[in-house]
C-alpha cells in the first residue's frame, strides 16, 4: 500500500462555478499527475455533496486515482470512493475499515503529534498526514509541524503525507525529509492553470538524485 501512496495529494475546495467548475480543474490536475484526490467541502448539503463526490469518483476511476471522501465514511461508501479521511473528531479508524474494507484507503490527520500517528497506524492507517509545515491560506490557524515528526514516523508503517502551505519550491525539502505524499488545496487551484501546478509538484517525485524514495 505504502508504495502506491506516492506522490502529489490533491484536497479539493468549493468552486464558484459548482460542479462543472470542480470537475474541470480536478482533471487539470490528473492531467498534471495528480496521484491522489481528496473531496473536501465542509459547507456543502448532503445531496450537493453526494453528487459532486460520485461525479469525483467516476473521473478519477477514469484516470486510475483514488477519490478521497474527508471526514465521512458512510459518502465515500455510497459513491464506490476508493477511501475516507479521518481527523481527531470523526469516526474511529477501525470502524471506517469495516463499513469500507479491506482494500480501502485510510487516511488520519495526526497535525504534529506522534503519538496520535503511533496509535492510527495501530488502528490501521495507511497514510499519516502531519502539518501544517508551512503557513496555510486555508487553515491560517493550524499548528505547525517539523520535519522531524517525518523522520520519526518512518517507521511506522503507513505513508506519510505532509500537508500546510507547500509549494513546488519547499516541497523538495518535505519529500527529502520522507514525505510519501504532498498534499496541496491552493497551490494547484489558485495558481492559474493548475496542470501545470500540478506537474511541478508531481516532478519532485520524479528526481532520482532526490532520496524521497529511501522511505518507500
Amino acid at each position: 500500500m505504502r508504495e502506491s501512496l506516492r506522490g502529489l495529494y490533491v484536497l479539493t475546495r468549493p468552486f464558484t462555478g459548482g460542479e462543472r467548475a470542480l470537475l474541470e480543474a480536478v482533471e487539470q490536475t490528473l492531467e498534471g499527475g495528480a496521484r491522489l484526490v481528496q473531496y473536501r467541502d465542509k459547507g456543502a448539503g448532503a445531496s450537493r455533496r453526494r453528487r459532486e463526490a460520485a461525479a469525483l469518483a467516476e473521473l478519477c476511476g477514469a484516470y486510475g486515482v483514488p477519490v478521497i471522501v474527508n471526514d465521512d465514511p458512510v459518502l465515500a461508501a455510497a459513491v464506490g470512493a476508493g477511501g475516507v479521511h479521518l481527523g481527531r473528531d470523526d469516526a474511529p479508524i477501525r470502524e471506517a475499515r469495516e463499513l469500507l474494507g479491506p482494500s480501502a484507503i485510510i487516511g488520519a490527520s495526526c497535525y504534529d503529534r506522534l503519538e496520535r500517528a503511533r496509535q492510527a497506524a495501530r488502528a490501521g492507517a495507511d497514510y499519516l498526514a502531519f502539518g501544517s509545515f508551512h503557513p496555510s491560506p486555508t487553515k491560517p490557524g493550524a499548528v505547525h509541524a517539523d520535519t522531524t515528526l517525518l523522520g520519526a514516523a518512518s517507521g511506522l508503517g503507513p505513508a506519510l503525507c505532509a500537508i500546510g502551505g507547500i509549494t513546488p519550491e519547499n516541497g523538495a525539502g518535505l519529500v527529502a525529509a520522507g514525505a510519501d505524499l504532498l498534499a496541496v488545496i491552493s497551490g494547484v487551484f489558485d495558481a492559474g492553470e493548475p496542470r501545470l501546478a500540478a506537474s511541478r509538484y508531481a516532478a519532485l517525485f520524479d528526481d532520482p538524485a532526490n532520496p524521497q524514495g529511501s522511505h518507500s
